[in-house]
């Protein structure tokens, strides 16, 4: 049995992580930052811990790690820091600064808050697993999204930079980029896109499909299968790996 954080895993992606971990019979915590997330999941699955708790905030994720050790007994053996958001689209000139420190907060400190209440119990250890979500917005450029690519680019060399700090310590820490994945999250993105290129939802949504040799979206839970092979007897020699589950993207929507 595995004892699992999972951030941003009470919804969509993270929860298709967490749920597969579950299912897996390991322990599993979940933080949010949304209570009308949390409180769902927590019906559904009474034995997880869920709690409320802020990635960007230090002290909010300090508290969220004291309530799982006082569970537990212990830290976690697998971190997933999954936490994301969109961001802003628009061209460069056109976006807020704060817009711009929001998305690579949540999407780069957010990973590394998360980690840092978890690695010195793993080295004490000496074993653990850190998953962090990426993007295929980490591999190529991305016209109209440059404060969520810079972020995801950024959150790739957070976890190639880790890999080789921790490896020492039988830690194995890999980033995980999906493709365009089903859900409410990225119809919000493709809204916001369509919006700034001045096309229809619809051109948008079909741009997604163009650059991928499969022609096809991704299901959280495709994502999910990825995490639980990292964590298991056969993914024990893999670290420092970007790992696109996308379908084999060669570009992102075209401008």
């Amino acid at each position: 049995m595995r004892y699992v954080v999972v951030t941003a895993g009470a919804a969509g992606v993270g929860r298709a992580i967490a749920e597969t971990f579950l299912e897996a019979s390991d322990r599993v915590a979940v933080c949010d930052v949304d209570p009308g997330a949390i409180a769902p999941f927590s019906e559904a699955h009474p034995g997880a811990i869920a709690q409320v708790a802020n990635v960007t905030d230090d002290q909010s994720m300090a508290g969220f790690y004291d309530d799982v050790r006082r569970v537990w007994g212990r830290g976690p053996d697998i971190v997933c820091a999954n936490a994301g958001t969109g961001g802003p689209a628009g061209p460069i000139e056109s976006l807020a600064v704060e817009d711009w420190r929001a998305c690579v907060s949540v999407n780069l400190d957010g990973a590394f808050i998360t980690i840092r209440h978890a690695v010195s119990e793993m080295k004490e250890r000496r074993e653990g697993l850190i998953i962090l979500t990426s993007s295929t917005a980490g591999l190529f450029g991305y016209p109209l999204r440059t404060p969520y690519a810079s972020a995801k680019w950024a959150v790739i060399g957070l976890m190639k930079s880790l890999a080789m700090e921790l490896g020492g310590f039988g830690i194995r820490v890999n980033a995980l980029c999906p493709g365009a994945v089903r859900g409410p999250r990225m119809d919000r993105v493709i809204a916001a896109e369509a919006q700034a290129k001045g096309v229809s939802e619809e051109k948008a949504r079909a741009a997604y499909t163009t650059g991928v040799s499969l022609g096809t979206w991704i299901d959280p839970e495709e994502i999910a299968a990825m995490a639980l092979y990292l964590a298991s007897p056969a993914g024990r020699k893999i670290s420092g790996q970007a790992l696109a589950i996308d379908g084999h993207s060669e570009t992102l929507a075209p401008r």
